[in-house]
This record gives structure tokens, sequence and C-alpha cells, in this order.
């Protein structure tokens, strides 16, 4: 179905609030997503990235505020939504006594596509995984899961994914085989919303960056435009440039108070390869 209206943006959020009981967990987010781009929601433990992937996707309805995907109103087309997006877990949702192949015509025929064996090899084929195809998912390592986990979720072509913190366990070899698959997502035009633990991967992946904080989104920029905040440092007569840490850091202080959170958010975490204290 096309959208009701023109999409400026993939995604667009307006002054969502969400709580559980008297827990404060969105309190007015803002933020649009390009068509196109990869967009990463940066925060501290609790700070509620989960609970606003869960509203985008419709799992939970928002207390107030509104957003809207690929044109379609959350609360009131969340049909419309759903057909628009995929999501991807934390945790790599394959059936580990089918073979990779499997697990894709399964996810194609439950979704009544017609040639279910040509789409799941042309998948195999896109993420580097033909020759894998006829072997059991619980053979795989962590980095082929995963990418077998992110194809099964771009069966039917959404133009929205959401990926909710993908990389979460994996080592730093299959790190880096999912954000080359990320990249390829975006170069394909595919939308990624993005949500991380690790600020290095944040600064290699994304478009924008925006870092939610104790329910509001305080930053939202380019990689480079977050970097401007903060003035160089004089390093033996050299500028040294700062990083993301360091205007993560400076944003909402080294060591970042979290409020008490629900079960949709606990976990979560901002590393950069050891936890933030």
């Amino acid at each position: 179905m096309s959208p009701t209206a023109t999409v400026t943006a993939a995604i667009r959020v307006t002054g969502v609030e969400k709580s559980f009981k008297d827990v404060h967990v969105l309190r007015g987010v803002d933020f649009e997503v390009a068509p196109g781009s990869i967009f990463a929601l940066l925060g501290s433990n609790g700070a509620g990235k989960t609970t606003l992937v869960r509203i985008l996707s419709t799992l939970l309805s928002p207390d107030a505020g509104t957003a809207a995907v690929n044109g379609f109103e959350v609360t009131t087309q969340a049909g419309d939504v759903r057909e628009s997006i995929s999501l991807t877990g934390q945790f790599a949702a394959v059936d580990e006594v089918l073979s990779g192949r499997e697990n894709l015509v399964l996810v194609a025929r439950l979704r009544h596509l017609e040639n279910p064996g040509a789409i799941a090899d042309e998948l195999l084929a896109r993420f580097a995984l033909t020759e894998a195809g006829g072997r059991r998912a619980s053979t795989y390592s962590g980095g082929m899961r995963r990418r077998l986990d992110i194809a099964m979720s771009l069966i039917g072509e959404p133009p929205i994914v959401f990926l909710d913190e993908p990389t979460t366990g994996l080592d730093p070899q299959a790190r880096i085989e999912v954000w080359d698959t990320v990249r390829g997502l975006a170069k394909n035009g595919t939308t990624v919303l993005l949500t991380t633990q690790y600020l290095d991967e944040a600064e290699q992946l994304a478009d924008r960056i925006a870092i939610l904080h104790k329910g509001t989104i305080i930053q939202n920029g380019t990689l480079d435009e977050l970097k401007r905040l903060l003035p160089p440092a004089q390093v033996e007569y050299v500028e040294k440039q700062p990083s993301l840490e360091d205007v993560f850091l400076a944003l909402v202080g080294e060591t970042a108070e979290t409020d008490a959170a629900p079960a949709a958010d606990a976990g979560e975490a901002v590393t950069t390869g050891k936890e933030l204290r």
C-alpha cells in the first residue's frame, strides 16, 4: 500500500513520551531519519532506546506525541507500518536445526511469496552465505548467524530496517562482518535505524547520530557536527580532534546517571570496547 502522503522522511518522531507506572522512560523525543540513510541511536543503560524502537515497530503505544514510519502513523496505521519494516533484535532469531537456506525458504513461505527457493538463493549470495547455505545454522559462526538473521528480515524487501544492538556479544571479526552488511543495506537504498552499545559502531556506520539521555534527544547530528561541539585538545603542540567518546562523555557526564528502567531497556550499555563507568 502506498503512503497516504508524500514521504520526506523515512521516520519522523515528534514529542514521543512513554512511562511505565512512575518511571518516565521517554520525555518528548524528536528526530527525523532521511530515506536510505543509517541513523544511530546512542544512549546509556536505560536511556529508552529499545522502548523507542518498540514504539516505532508498533509493539508499544506512546503515551503522547506522534511517530510516522514510511509515511504511516504508528498508532492509527499499524498494519501499514508493519508491512514497511523489519525488526532485528539483539539475538539472532534463526532456527538452528534448519539449514541457512531452509530458514530463508521458511520465512518466504510464511510471507506467501512466490519462488521462495529463488528468494533464498538470492539472499544467500547477497550475504556471502551460498557455500554455507546447506549447513545447519547451528554450525554457523556468530557473524554468519547474524548475517542470516538480517537476510531473513529482508524477505519481502521492507524499505526500513530496525537493528536493535545487532552486534551484541559478537567477536571483533563478526562485528566487522555485520558492519559491512549494514553498509550494504544503505547502499541498496534501505533506511536503517540502529541502536548500539558501541560508540565506535556509531562512528563507523552512521550518517547521523542522536544521543538519547534521560528520555530526550540531547544532540543530533553528523559525526563531524558532534565533534565540533568540543574544541580540539593540544597534545604536544598538535591538535587532537575530539572523538565521539569525548563528545558523549562531555554531554552526559563520565558517570551518566541512569533512571530505573523497565525490562524493555534492561541491559543496555554504551561502550567503546569497555564499559563506561
